[in-house]
């Protein structure tokens, strides 16, 4: 894109158009250094400009770093560390979230890991490799408000991603201790970070509300109120296998034991 930006500007100058084109192609042909420092100083404004806000590959940026699914790229990028935190917990996993398909597809390249995903919402124009999870039955859509089509500790550990933030308190109580009803060792929840995602009015359609960032503190409260405790071997194992990566969550975890 930014090539095709630069060639424009340049037939730009050459047709004389441009009212210095004359002294900038004399000063060229004087000096080579200052076309190859004019070229340059082209190259870093367009760029400058691009990721000021009104060029486009912000946007393409934005899309990646802060869309509908931040969590649920975050669970792909923590896959490494879960698994040392969790061991052989991490043979058998349920993930229930949007873009299910890719974290799934993910885990199950993992050695010795069987997956399953739930996507919350309904799918629409997807890959034919999550056509053909769903189709096998590997991931189902169901709405997470109501029981889940599976038998209690069905999953060893079970990960949700970005859905709850979706979910008001009403909901939350249900679909919380739904999560843990499925899981034998541990339920790990992905949540937005306030201040960090954004809400977006396009998430009205799909979601039916936008996404609700709360705070740790909110969370932690919340799962006391429900009886869901911290899962606190979980949480130090996986503070140490970050610890030494430059691994920085762009979400919030928090790992839960589920009920016995």
């Amino acid at each position: 894109m930014s090539r095709r930006q630069v060639s424009s500007t340049r037939r730009f100058v050459d047709s004389g158009n441009f009212p210095f084109s004359g002294a900038l192609h004399s000063k060229a042909r004087s000096s080579p250094i200052l076309s190859i420092a004019l070229v340059v100083v082209g190259a870093i404004l367009l760029i400058g400009y691009a990721y000021s806000g009104s060029g486009k590959f912000r946007g393409e940026a934005v899309s990646r770093i802060e869309g509908d699914y931040t969590c649920s790229l975050e669970v792909q990028r923590a896959i490494p560390f879960l698994k040392k935190a969790y061991g052989d917990s991490m043979h058998k996993v349920l993930h229930v979230g949007p873009d299910t398909c890719s974290v799934v597809s993910k885990l199950l390249k993992e050695e010795d890991t069987e997956a399953w995903g739930v996507e919350p919402y309904d799918i629409e124009d997807v890959e034919e490799s999550c056509k053909s999870l769903v189709g096998k039955g590997i991931v189902r859509v169901a709405d997470i408000k109501y029981p889940l089509p599976y038998k209690p500790k069905s999953f060893s550990l079970v990960i949700v991603s970005d859905a709850l933030d979706y979910l008001s308190p009403k909901y939350l109580n249900k679909t919380l201790l739904e999560l843990a009803r499925v899981a034998s060792d541990g339920l790990i929840i992905f949540a937005g970070t306030p201040g960090h995602q954004k809400a977006k009015v396009a998430e009205l359609s799909k979601f039916g509300r936008p996404a609700k960032m709360r705070s740790s503190s909110w969370w932690i409260r919340f799962f006391d109120q429900i009886s869901l405790k911290e899962n606190v071997t979980a949480v130090k194992k996986f503070e140490q296998a970050t610890s030494k990566s430059s691994y920085l969550p762009a979400c919030q975890v928090f790992h839960l034991n589920p009920f016995h």
